[in-house]
């Protein structure tokens, strides 16, 4: 899964996440005065822009932030003081420098990054219908605010004076400005008046279209398949439990498979009823595309289209050049031939895979041909016959709780990290949401906070994330991180454990890795703590390895019954298994990045985007028994926002890195060994973007990640 940085949703470079400050509450009303004046005072109302108050540098005021309506004219106020604070940089009578004009800059906007980080927080994981609707007015405000500051000449004057002395600056003020400078021309600082005024037009445009196409997909994921007690075939006693809560919480009879992947994916992979699992299947991969009210192609066709245009405004070849031009590739082509590498080993293992389903099927009395909605089933059957390894033996160890240990006892020993449990003393906007504090273990030093919500529930998008509340930075008087870990794990029956997948606990590391990008940055400006979209994924990548590491599954992989660790046997099946399947995992990821970027790289922009998608994925020789991961009208990633467009290969690219950082574990015969831990946290986690991200990589490892160590890890070599 990806991250997504609710909060900081709509903080460009210019809109900072600000260190919270020391305020003093409202008074409540006082009896006397209540006296005094005959009858009841009214509540003062919550101030959303004020700085956070209480424990820890001041943490989010979740408690207030039912009203839903109070947000409108809370945006309205942050974005006019953070256009006052703009104005008041760009008319400076002072001479441009890097403190009155880039740093200013940089430093603007609290108020309005706190009621933002507040809101599009919501927006992800508690998107009412009040929310939605407000949203789609929020982001269009929030978009004219951007232009009217990237198209502010005198502003763009003097940060082009401050960059044209950039050489006499210390490496990090340098590296700001020229961030600062390029992202000002990438976003239309130096177009004429005309054109900027179309510009404009097209980001508001696109703003509003974001939002439709999210609210659309999140429509048709709140659906679900209705089950009854005739429909259970198969499926695991605990599966069973997930369904029949699903259907509890939702006020149905019997059992429902929500539609979101964590539901679908086991569903597909032990329902025996193959007529319910095509059922199943198509009401997934047909999110978005049902031709009623929920349908996004329409959306799709004039997201591409302006995406096109706003390229052509700005010079670059394609969406995708003008989207690249900041990232490590730089170049599309350069992302191209990448996943042209990986691609042919990809199918080539589909096709092996495929064979050996069809082989069991035939062996079974099963007369079929192996079609999309049969992979994981006849994988999973695959899986018992060649290791006699079933899914469900090894969930029996992974207790949800054990395993949020097993990701803490990680970072404890890499990089010294400690965690406390602060759940009810600070406010959270769902019960289900943990919160702790992250200190240094050596001397007990406050690093920063991580909430948890862990749990699917209605309004709550799918898939995994993390978001960041407030980044870490030293300049202003300095800001401390809150991080929240996003996952969307299926509840059982009341008073049951958790039990997850191997993949769900890979899930959750890979999230955790976020986390602990951000719990390790110590950079001095807010816009150095933003890596490029191909960096960003390589930290969580990489910890996804230590899951199934010897020292983690003895002391954390125990069985929810008897509170024994995973047998031997068990472990050296696992183990075995590590590559099993990896050509269904590499093709799904790597089609929808290949398509994106040829969606991106047309500089038409003219699409239809069913046709478009069928066209393309022939085009590839897509394995028939496999549709992509998300499909073009389900595709958040695309069209929820600019930030993943022409940039899904950036999982890949990342993971080549994570494959290589994790070699360099691996030719220590230590996954603990402390000096290229050490290594890591200095040169990757802790610098954010303040060096050239290739270059901190080659400063790790003395080279340029090589691509063989994740076809090695992915069984392709």
């Amino acid at each position: 899964m990806t991250r997504a940085k609710s909060g900081l949703l709509f903080c460009s470079l210019l809109v900072a996440c600000g260190p919270a400050q020391t305020t003093t509450t409202p008074p409540a009303p006082t009896a006397s005065a209540t006296a005094t004046t005959g009858a009841p005072e009214p509540a003062v109302a919550f101030d959303l822009l004020a700085p956070w108050t209480g424990p820890y540098d001041g943490v989010p005021p979740w408690d207030h932030t039912e009203d839903t309506a109070a947000f409108r004219p809370a945006f309205d106020a942050a974005i006019d003081k953070w256009l006052a604070e703009v104005k008041a940089i760009a008319n400076s009578s002072e001479p441009a420098t890097f403190d009155n004009t880039v740093a200013a800059l940089d430093l603007s906007g609290r108020p309005l990054d706190r009621v933002s980080t507040l809101f599009f927080t919501l927006a992800s994981s508690r998107n009412t219908p009040a929310v939605q609707k407000l949203t789609g007015v929020v982001r269009p405000k929030m978009s004219k605010a951007q232009d009217e500051v990237f198209f502010d000449t005198k502003l763009f004057e003097r940060i082009t004076k401050v960059y044209e002395a950039r050489e006499s600056l210390k490496p990090q003020q340098k590296r700001l400005v020229e961030k600062t400078y390029e992202d000002f021309v990438r976003r239309g600082a130096k177009l004429t008046p005309d054109q900027q005024k179309r510009m404009g037009e097209i980001n508001a445009r696109l703003a509003t279209l974001f939002t439709d196409f999210g609210n659309r997909v999140q429509a048709d994921e709140d659906s679900t398949v209705k089950l009854t007690e005739k429909d259970l075939a198969g499926l695991p006693k605990a599966l069973v439990g997930v369904y029949e809560a699903a259907a509890k919480e939702r006020k149905l009879e019997g059992y429902a498979v929500v539609n979101t992947r964590s539901a679908v994916d086991p569903f597909l992979t032990f329902s025996a009823n193959r007529a319910l699992r095509e059922k199943v299947w198509r009401a997934f991969v047909d999110r978005g595309d049902h031709g009623d009210a929920n349908d996004t192609n329409e959306i799709i066709t004039r997201i591409v289209a302006l995406r096109a245009e706003r390229a052509k405004l700005l010079g670059y070849a394609s969406h995708a050049h003008w989207r690249m031009s900041d990232t490590m590739a730089k170049d599309p082509q350069k992302a191209m031939k990448l996943m042209n590498e990986v691609w042919p080993v990809a199918k080539k293992r589909v096709r092996e895979e495929v064979a050996d389903m069809q082989r069991l099927a035939k062996k079974l009395g099963d007369d079929i041909t192996i079609e999309p909605w049969d992979y994981r089933y006849y994988m999973e059957k695959v899986r018992k016959e060649r290791f006699d390894l079933d899914q469900n033996e090894i969930k029996q160890y992974f207790v949800l709780d054990n395993i949020v240990q097993a990701s803490y006892y990680m970072a404890e020993r890499l990089y010294g990290y400690g965690f406390k449990e602060i759940t009810g003393t600070v406010p959270t906007f769902h019960p289900d949401q943990r919160v702790f504090e992250v200190v240094n273990k050596a001397d007990g030093s406050h690093v920063g906070l991580l909430y948890r919500d862990d749990f699917a529930r209605q309004y709550k998008r799918s898939g995994a994330w993390m978001n960041t509340s407030r980044s870490p930075y030293a300049a202003g008087g300095g800001s401390t991180p809150i991080v929240t870990n996003n996952n969307n794990f299926t509840k059982g029956k009341a008073g049951e454990p958790v039990l997850i997948s191997l993949d769900d606990a890979s899930t959750l590391f890979h999230e955790f890795g976020h986390a602990l990008h951000y719990l390790s940055m110590k950079v001095e400006y807010p816009s150095l703590t933003e890596t490029p979209r191909d960096f960003v994924e390589f930290p969580s990548q990489v910890h996804e390895n230590w899951v199934l590491t010897a020292d983690v599954l003895d002391k954390f992989a125990r069985h929810y019954e008897t509170k024994k660790p995973m047998p031997k046997e068990l472990i050296d099946k696992v183990m075995k298994a590590r590559t099993f399947n990896q050509g269904f995992a590499t093709v799904e990821y790597l089609s929808a990045a290949l398509v994106d970027m040829a969606l991106h790289t047309d500089p038409n922009g003219k699409v239809d985007p069913d046709a478009f998608e069928k066209a393309t994925t022939k085009q590839l020789g897509m394995p028939r028994e496999i549709v992509l991961r998300h499909r073009l009208p389900q595709f958040n990633h695309l069209f929820t926002s600019d930030a993943y467009s022409a940039g899904y290969y950036s999982y890949l690219w990342s993971d080549v890195m994570a494959a290589d950082a994790w070699l360099a574990f691996e030719e220590k015969g230590d996954p603990w060994h402390p000096a290229t831990a050490a290594a890591f946290i200095k040169h990757i986690l802790s610098t954010g973007n303040a060096t050239d991200r290739n270059e901190a990589y080659r400063a790790f490892r003395g080279r340029d990640p090589k691509v063989q160590a994740l076809l090695k890890n992915r069984g392709f070599l």
